[in-house]
């Protein structure tokens, strides 16, 4: 009854159909514009996407992206770094540039009345940003700095070791902030080559809500917008990952073994059974306590503190993840027990408590994750970059639940794939 209630309020508020896709047209390109009124605060948020355009785009330079994205941060050509942070501070403006694996974005946070003038900053640092062998040679000492800090991290080491298993020889099959020998082979030109190519109104999404009218956010894309090049644009690859079932072992000065697991997922993002997806990751590990991984692997054997898994559905890639700590000594014992825990999963289904108990936690926990304008346009945003309509996570919440435990145990019986684990592990 009270999953029911939930889903009626949304119905009724239209929360989840309060955004809205437009378009601006600039030189014969048109431009998607995602736009949500609200007013209870005196705020914009703007996000500029540009689509196809993060590390998957590294080439053989990996990290390239990220150092681009840092480089937009260190400000315009004509200010620099220091007096372009001081006109942001001293009005309380956010902006800020950074990179995923398929999208680099642009992120614009303001006061309403200071909203016209952080416009005008973000399009000095589109113009002109600070591309000078002086700000390279920074960013690749910041980068440098970084990458040694993350000698030392291993959850991070054996996250990166099981990236490059299920990925190797794909554009996804490196870190995102690269290495040192690829860093330090980044040059001037790679930078403007990367501008020049994926900086472009082609790839542009905007993503702009708040304080403001739909005509005056169309008039601020727009206004973006004619101060981008055309360019030209190619929809992103798609990778599956890798069901060789590898292991990978790096030794480490540590006291405990960071077990980090993966297997292929033969899912798309917009496929119509992908809420199902959801469930039965969350029954499996998402779920925290009362997911099988944590009753078997915590609750029942003491063998960790955690133990989590997820269904990645992504538009360049789909995956099953997870991870665990436990004692060096319980190591082998514990990869056993995950090896069990998922081919049983697979083999018999979930029960009906379980299916309550998720479709219990992912509706009553909905009004949190659209509390707030910017969660509400990240849902936008990926509801459209994904292939859906709009409003699209409400309706999946009715499909989870109508679920039936039968069709539930279906699905998961089609992904017998999730057995095909590959293991990173970092320990003594």
């Amino acid at each position: 009854m009270i999953r029911v209630l939930v889903l009626v309020i949304f119905l009724i508020q239209g929360w989840l159909m309060a955004a809205v896709v437009k378009e601006v047209e600039v030189s014969g390109v048109k431009t998607p514009v995602i736009f949500e009124r609200d007013s209870s605060l005196p705020i914009v948020s703007l996000e500029l996407v540009f689509r196809n355009s993060g590390s998957m785009q590294d080439g053989k330079k990996a990290g390239l992206a990220r150092v681009v994205s840092n480089m937009f941060n260190e400000g315009t050509k004509s200010l620099g770094a220091t007096k372009f942070a001081s006109i942001l501070d001293d009005n309380a403006l956010h902006l800020n540039v950074s990179n995923g694996n398929e999208t680099f974005v642009f992120e614009l946070n303001s006061l309403k009345e200071k909203f016209s003038l952080g416009l005008k900053e973000l399009i000095a640092l589109l113009k002109e940003p600070n591309v000078t062998e002086d700000t390279l040679k920074k960013v690749k000492t910041l980068t440098f700095s970084e990458i040694s800090s993350k000698e030392s991290d291993f959850d991070y080491l054996a996250s990166l070791g099981l990236k490059k298993l299920l990925f190797e020889g794909t554009p996804l099959g490196h870190a995102m902030i690269g290495d040192k020998e690829s860093v330090e082979s980044i040059s001037l030109k790679d930078i403007k080559d990367f501008i020049k190519n994926h900086i472009v109104r082609k790839r542009a999404i905007v993503v702009i809500g708040g304080d403001l009218s739909e005509d005056e956010a169309l008039a601020y894309a727009k206004k973006i917008l004619q101060n981008l090049e055309i360019g030209s644009f190619n929809e992103v690859g798609y990778f599956d990952a890798s069901d060789k079932q590898k292991e990978r072992v790096l030794k480490k000065d540590t006291k405990q073994a960071y077990i980090y697991f993966g297997a292929p997922f033969y899912l798309k993002v917009n496929e119509k059974d992908a809420y199902k997806a959801k469930v039965a990751a969350f029954i499996l590990g998402a779920g925290g306590f009362g997911s099988r991984l944590m009753e078997e692997i915590r609750v029942k054997e003491g063998l960790a503190y955690s133990a989590y898994a997820r269904v990645n559905l992504n538009k360049s890639y789909s995956d099953f993840t997870g991870y665990l700590q436990t004692k060096v000594e319980t190591k082998d014992k514990a990869i056993k027990l995950v090896k069990k825990v998922i081919d049983d999963f697979v083999k018999n289904g979930a029960n009906e408590d379980e299916l309550e108990a998720a479709k219990e936690f992912l509706s009553g926990s909905e009004p949190l994750r659209v509390e707030t304008l910017s969660q509400r346009l990240n849902r936008a945003f990926f509801e459209y970059y994904r292939g859906l309509k709009l409003g699209y996570s409400l309706e999946e919440l009715g499909m989870i639940e109508k679920l039936s435990l039968k069709d539930l145990n279906e699905f998961i019986k089609k992904h017998p794939e999730i057995v095909k684990l590959s293991f990173s592990i970092v320990t003594k």
